[in-house]
Parts: structure tokens; sequence; C-alpha cells
């Protein structure tokens, strides 16, 4: 009986697993890369990615959401709070020619603040997607309180950016494209996971954008990053400033939900990126099926 019951245990245990398991700070980051959807779904689980992995977030990473003091920079609440340093460096920084990444959390401390809500204070490394160049930076955000959302207050120093040599590509795209009118596409990548390299610095400026809505959209419970550009159209410039249309899908890796907006922006060498309308486009509209054209 004794030995009957030691088999039952260890089949048990083959079965069930290690419960340990924790979110790798690369794991976190994957979808940053170039992620490839295939249509337009409701969940991630309907997206091919093309040679990456599509990461979910194990249940064990939502333990000790609300923990203060010292954060395991793996789990869950340290990862988040990074993401938003993440894009509140592209609203400042990103380009055709440059996207910040989340590269990895060295560090993590949380705490409450009267009732403003919860600061964390981090110190993580933050990637170039293009160049691959890595830099640290320390940073605050802040979750505010209260019914009502607001975006958090996020505060980050960066010694230098990983890659400062754009000035020369950015002038180069500003002026190919100041006086062409017919720029329209969709599918960026397209149904095979593939980006034309003249399309790139417009999947850049896409993810650029896209950060935008992200931190504005971040919360504690929430995990963003870009999906896809589902279309991109190009308006008559306005004030030396080109103007675009796109039509952008954000993956929530939380709720694994894929989120469908409408961005108007403006973007020059010298002023950067200029939303001027984020829309949250229909659930109904998720169901549309993007053409292959290919």
């Amino acid at each position: 009986m004794g030995l009957t019951i030691i088999v039952f245990l260890a089949l048990l245990m083959g079965v069930t697993g290690s419960p340990n398991v924790t979110i790798r700070p690369e794991d976190a980051s994957a979808d940053d890369g170039l992620t490839h959807s295939t249509s337009f779904p409701e969940t991630s689980e309907e997206m091919e990615i093309v040679g990456q992995q599509n990461v979910s977030v194990p249940e064990e990473a939502f333990e000790d959401v609300m923990a203060t003091g010292e954060l395991n920079p793996n789990h869950y609440p340290a990862q988040r709070a990074a993401k938003a340093v993440q894009h509140y460096l592209n609203t400042r920084y990103g380009s055709p020619y440059r996207v910040l990444i989340l590269n990895r959390v060295h560090s993590g401390f949380a705490e409450d603040v009267a009732d403003s809500g919860r600061k964390y204070k981090l110190e993580i490394s933050v990637q170039d997607l293009i160049s691959n160049k890595t830099e640290k930076c320390t940073a605050e955000v802040l979750f505010p309180r209260g019914e009502q959302q607001r975006p958090p207050q996020v505060q980050a120093s960066l010694e230098e950016l990983p890659n400062t040599n754009t000035k020369a590509e950015e002038e180069a795209l500003f002026q190919k494209y100041k006086t062409n009118q017919s720029l329209l596409t969709e599918n960026l990548p397209d149904s095979y996971g593939h980006i034309d390299p003249d399309m790139e610095p417009f999947w850049h400026l896409g993810s650029t954008a896209a950060s935008f809505i992200m931190l504005s959209e971040s919360t504690e419970n929430t995990l963003y990053n870009m999906a896809q550009v589902a279309n991109v159209t190009q308006l008559e410039t306005e004030n030396d400033q080109l103007k675009f249309d796109y039509h952008v899908l954000l993956h929530d890796m939380i709720s694994q939900e894929i989120i469908h907006w409408k961005l108007l922006f403006t973007w020059s060498p010298p002023e950067g990126v200029k939303v001027l309308q984020m829309e949250k486009l229909p659930h109904s509209h998720h169901n549309e099926t993007p053409q292959n054209n290919n």
C-alpha cells in the first residue's frame, strides 16, 4: 500500500507541475519586437506571432499586485510600471528611426502615497529596437487613485539615448514624403509577417504614436504592446508637418484582448510626433478581416 501511495503522489506531481512560474524580463517584453498578426482578432489567442513566441502572462505573476517595499523585478507589478516608463520615453524620444523597448527591470520599490495613489521607483534598461543598443534608466511612476481613470505620472532620467544619430535619416524621410500625398497601405506586418524595408519607418512611427495611447490607458491592471498597424494613410501636409491617419491594434497581455484604435497625428524631425486625435474603435469593428492583396 505504501508503494502505491508513493507512485500515486509521483504521478500527481508530474501532472500538476511546479506552481512557481514567473515572467522573465525577456518574456515580458517579447511583444515589443515585430509582433505580427494575420487578421483582425478579438483576443491574442487568435493572433499568429511570426518569428516570436506569443507570450501569455502566468497567473503567478499577478500575486502581490498591491505589495509595498522591494518588488521582484520579474513579477507583474514591476514589469507593468516599467512598461509605462517605456511608453513615456517613446512619447518624448520616439521617431521613425528610434523606438525604445523595455530590456530589463533591475530593481523596483512600491509605496502608497497618502490618497494620491501608488508610487513605483525603478531602475531599468531600455533598448533601441533598431540599433539594439541599451541604456540604463531611473524612473518614478505614480498610478493615481480615484473613480475616474487618469494616466500615470512618469518621471524618467536617461544618461543618454541608446541611439542618437538619426537626424540624417529623419530629414531624408521627411523630404521624400513632404510632397507625396499617396501613401496608403494596409497591415504592417502583412499577412505573411513581412514589412517592406521602405515601410519599416512607418511601423516605427506607428509604435511611437501608439505609445501616447498606451501611456494614457495604462493602469495597475494593464500591460500594453502594439501588435499591428492595420492601415496607414498619409494626409495633406500642414504647417510643414507630415500628417497621418493610423489604425493600430494594441495587445493587453493581461486581459489578452486586442483593442483597435484610430490615431491622427503629425510628425517632422524638429517637432517629433504630435497626436491630434485618439479614438477607440467600437468593438463590432474588430470582426473585420483585412484583405490579403498578395
